[in-house]
């Protein structure tokens, strides 16, 4: 009973799926019934005939098989693990995925409707039937969602092969039993129409139920994954990891719907809610394969498995096709270990750009600003446009690139396609060079990466600059098009274009520092400040063996491996703590809170920067990066639920090597430890 499904009648199960993981193998087209759009509407959906193959499809209703010249049309079927038309499938052994197929899965949720998500281990019975990795015990975390311990995905909490564990995700505002309990704003609620109501050009409003909760807590993007203990990151790494979008009345993925309430981001409109035609998720890793191009690691680094290669929702060196408008991308770092900072160009034909292309090419290339919108699985306050204009973290001219991103951090920013041309080519860049997975070692200029000056170079063997620095992720820029499959001038305003190509976003200039707010942070009081329980943890090399490097010292004590009995920390439902999370220069570290988000309050022991001042986090990078110091302080609250949770360090490789802690949830007065669940 201390590990059943807590207030189970009061958040009963409204929506319900069942998946395994599974071994590599062709996609039979299981889930197409299941996608909203039902390769019918929008950008999905064939051209205003109806008819697929011809000039005016949607841009993706058409898929390609591996060889990549035969069209597939409505259907993921025919789809193999491929990580490129030129490389070999993947091997049942080698990758395990959700259902075991391609295209990634994205689970699309809205607050005010729980799910139950049946999750079946279709894994190989001997463990050693892995190709050299991975184990094949599952516990399924959804990060970083406000959800009881016992669906959590607690690190002992696992289960077998041939066996489901059921995961029942309320999909609750947090502050839901103190704060607006009459359910009265709007604000917090949801959609409350069926997913799949169509407009027939703009629609006036789809209806909101309203819900109980503080709406200035309300989330968007979150991702879920393996938390096996000891194996996570081998686990994760060999493909159990899946992204989520939370839906919601202010965010709800329809941007026509003018109700005074929707922040309206890019998204599309054919849908009532749930849009993806202009509202991209972006799950970006290092991985590495080998001489029979499949899917390796190396276990004996407890450093930090990198991989030599950037993958973007699994694929190699993947093009885009994008409008001529304004696209949300929701940027996942989904590495075991590798940190990321992106950038954004355009390729221009000539020498005219403001940073030069490779010698002879005869190309050069233009910075892309941008607005970061969103930071973890929160809309920010303020959006923040990386113009160049200002110092970014201790660093300047950072037009047209992200800070620094660690291991589960997601940013969402705004991209606007009309300022180009159809036919231009733009791409994402990595600029962050490793050396090894303890931490990053540099940016590298973005002009050494675009002119070639910084090129793969590679010396016996072995790899002497790092080959994920470079572009990874081409968008190519489509005109709008009218009813008869003509171009047409521009998407945003006129009546000939089609009607759901029309961009009807909001603008995210609207609401930089100054301007309109997106989601406000939720205060502390002063009072609660004052008397808030401050908690120091230390994430260092300390106290720990060779085969268990990583440890954490805990208000003093002293640096333990993890074992999931023990109780590190106990916190009291609905008071405000403050965590002191500390690392040293030498290492990098992204710290992970389960459960709830916290507000960084100081980095370095100074105010922390605009992205960050503007956003609750539930991922705290401390490091040798000047964007990432090597404190952070923040003010948390937990609520609602109770049980055992986890802090960890994201770089999973020192995760799976100690850098782990159990902390549990209790009720004010409450003298019994927990029972620690059993598999």
């Amino acid at each position: 009973e201390d590990w059943s499904h807590q207030r189970w009648t009061e958040f009963y199960p409204k929506a319900y799926y069942t998946t395994a993981q599974a071994g590599a193998r062709v996609n039979t087209g299981l889930r197409d019934d299941l996608q909203f759009h039902k390769f019918e509407v929008g950008e999905f959906g064939p051209g205003p005939d109806g008819i697929s193959g011809t000039a005016d499809d949607g841009l993706y209703h058409t898929a390609y098989r591996a060889d990549n010249v035969s069209p597939i049309f409505g259907t993921n079927a025919g789809i193999k693990v491929q990580f490129h038309p030129n490389l070999e499938e993947q091997d049942p052994l080698a990758l395990w995925t959700w259902d075991g197929t391609f295209p990634p899965k994205l689970l699309m949720a809205r607050y005010g409707e729980p799910i139950l998500m049946r999750h079946y281990n279709a894994l190989p019975i001997s463990p050693s039937d892995n190709y050299g990795f991975g184990l094949h015990t599952l516990s399924t975390h959804e990060h970083n969602g406000h959800t009881p311990a016992e669906s959590d995905g607690y690190t002992q909490a696992f289960f077998f092969p041939g066996q489901y564990y059921d995961y029942r995700w309320p999909m609750v505002i947090a502050g839901h039993d103190s704060l607006n309990v009459g359910a009265t704003d709007s604000k917090a609620g949801a959609p409350a129409s069926p997913a799949r109501t169509l407009w027939n050009g703009l629609p006036s409003g789809g209806g909101i139920k309203n819900l109980r909760g503080n709406w200035r807590e309300t989330m968007s993007t979150h991702w879920f994954h393996d938390h096996m203990l000891d194996f996570t990151a081998t686990n994760v790494y060999k493909g159990n990891a899946a992204m989520m979008n939370y839906y919601s009345s202010l965010d709800r993925g329809n941007e026509a719907i003018n109700d005074g309430v929707n922040i309206r981001l890019p998204s599309g409109r054919a849908l009532d809610w749930g849009n993806r035609d202009y509202d991209i998720n972006l799950f970006v890793k290092g991985i590495a394969w080998d001489f029979d191009e499949q899917l390796f690691f190396n276990i004996f680094n407890t450093d930090g498995m990198l991989g030599d290669r950037l993958v973007t929702n699994w694929l190699y060196h993947p093009y885009f096709n994008v409008r001529a408008r304004s696209y949300r991308f929701r940027i996942l770092n989904a590495s075991v270990s590798r940190y990321l900072r992106l950038a954004v160009v355009e390729m221009v034909d000539g020498t005219d750009g403001e940073l030069a292309g490779p010698r002879g090419s005869e190309t050069s290339f233009n910075r892309v600003p941008f607005y970061m919108i969103a930071n973890d699985g929160n809309i920010m306050e303020h959006a923040v446009f990386f113009d160049g204009k200002k110092t970014v973290g201790g660093l300047t001219n950072r037009k047209g690139i992200l800070p620094s991103q660690g291991i589960a951090e997601r940013y969402d920013i705004i991209i606007d396609f009309a300022r180009f041309a159809p036919g231009s080519k733009l791409y994402m860049v990595n600029l962050l060079e490793h050396r090894n997975g303890r931490r990053p070692h540099v940016e590298i200029p973005l002009e050494d990466v675009l002119d070639g000056s910084y090129a793969p170079r590679i010396k016996n063997g072995r790899n002497k600059t790092d080959p994920t620095v470079a572009r990874f992720l081409e968008f190519r820029v489509q005109a709008c098009t009218k009813y008869d499959g003509s171009p047409a001038a521009d998407c945003t305003v006129g009546g000939e274009a089609m009607a759901e190509q029309q961009d009807a976003s909001m603008n995210p200039a609207n609401f930089v520092e100054g301007g309109s707010t997106m989601i406000p942070l939720p205060k502390f009081t002063q009072a609660e400040l004052d008397n808030a329980i401050h908690r120091t943890f230390e994430f260092k090399r300390s106290s720990g063996t060779d085969g268990a490097p990583w440890t954490i010292k805990t208000d003093g004590g002293a640096g333990l491996t993890m074992d999931p009995r023990r109780l590190s920390t106990s916190v009291t439902s609905d008071r405000v703590e403050i965590w002191h999370i500390r690392g040293n220069s030498g290492w990098s570290h992204p710290v992970h809170v389960h459960f709830e988000e916290g507000q960084i309050f100081k980095r370095g022991g100074i105010e922390p920067p605009e992205w960050e001042r503007w956003a609750r986090k539930d991922v705290y990078r401390i490091g040798r990066l000047k964007d990432s110091t090597s404190s952070v302080d923040i003010a948390i609250r937990f609520r609602e639920f109770l049980g055992s949770y986890m802090e960890h360090c994201h770089n999973t490789q020192h995760e799976d090597h100690a850098m782990l802690l159990r902390w549990d949830i209790e009720k004010p007065g409450q003298v019994r430890v927990m029972p620690t669940p059993m598999p």
